[in-house]
């Protein structure tokens, strides 16, 4: 029943996705316009239900878990292996000094920092990266064993702590989730005859929802594995887009509870808006960091309030 309804979800959000790159490269500029803000939320949809499948509850089955997820993973494009090993590390390292874009260490430059929150996570430059790096991969998946990129250009991205993990990876089963990824856009743009514009369009706006999402979950919490994540207020349609993607602590506390669960589980701590945390990315940028073990940081959140359900 768990696989047959997220299958359902997938082929719908796949379609109006499909239908969003369409109405980009044809329709006159106003319904682009629209065309391109809805593909930047119903493309997060299949990704959520990969996500699902990573923490293996997308379907009662391994093998349901693995179709799934890489079917689920043709709209980012990536591979579901990649994008399996890469998630679960992040919740082995939550909120530890390998895991910080909203603050900045005694060793760090705050400009450089910066750069990587304002240019990776706020204007989308993240998800161009990984999809890049996907495409790297699929040409020349050598160069990720190679000890350029292990020992200097890795570190230097900020994710050698994953290069160990990553390179143990079977690289011909994630070449070949990656082709299929990639085959399935260009068969997109042939199929659909899209043009370059609404493409890029429509990857510019799920890269500027994308990137911003996976920090905004996370920004000024507590710099705790397990609870340095929020459960965000948002929309009732944004969240069930985003498969309550944005009851973000719930999923980290409870990882193995499926997306439909998760609402239930959200407990009393405070709740800010999506906006209240991206907007204060923006105006303020890294700050210095707190120990690890450090409280959410609730008054820079709510300054002259009083933080709700306190």
């Amino acid at each position: 029943m768990r696989l047959t309804a997220n299958t359902l979800l997938l082929l719908f959000s796949l379609c109006l996705s499909a239908s969003c790159l369409w109405a980009a490269s044809h329709s006159a500029w106003y319904w682009g316009l629209i065309a391109v803000w809805f593909f930047a939320l119903i493309n997060n949809m299949p990704f959520a239900i990969m996500h699902e499948a990573v923490h293996g509850v997308a379907s009662r089955y391994d093998w349901g878990n693995r179709l799934i997820g890489i079917v689920a993973g043709w709209a980012f494009p990536t591979s579901f292996l990649l994008q399996r090993r890469a998630h679960l590390n992040h919740h082995d390292n939550n909120r530890t000094d390998g895991e910080l874009y909203d603050y900045y260490l005694d060793h760090q430059p705050k400009w450089l920092r910066n750069i990587w929150l304002y240019g990776g996570n706020l204007l989308g430059l993240y998800y161009f990266c990984v999809v890049l790096g996907n495409a790297i991969w699929l040409v020349a998946w050598w160069f990720y064993r190679s000890d350029v990129f292990v020992k200097k250009i890795g570190p230097a991205l900020g994710f050698g702590a994953q290069i160990p993990e990553l390179i143990k990876l079977p690289p011909l089963a994630v070449w070949c989730e990656l082709a299929l990824a990639f085959v399935y856009q260009a068969l997109l743009f042939w199929l659909l005859d899209l043009n370059i514009l609404g493409y890029i369009a429509c990857l510019w706006a799920f890269g500027l929802h994308w990137s911003a999402l996976q920090y905004v979950n996370h920004a000024w919490t507590r710099r705790d594995i397990k609870n340095g994540a929020w459960n965000l207020k948002v929309l009732p349609f944004s969240r069930w887009l985003a498969l309550n993607y944005y009851c973000h602590l719930a999923h980290h506390q409870h990882p193995a509870a499926p997306w439909f669960e998760l609402p239930s589980l959200v407990d009393d701590q405070p709740r800010p808006t999506f906006w209240r945390i991206y907007f204060s990315l923006w105006r303020h940028g890294v700050r210095p960091a707190p120990p690890m073990g450090a409280p959410a940081d609730i008054e820079f959140v709510f300054p002259a309030e009083k933080a709700p359900g306190r």
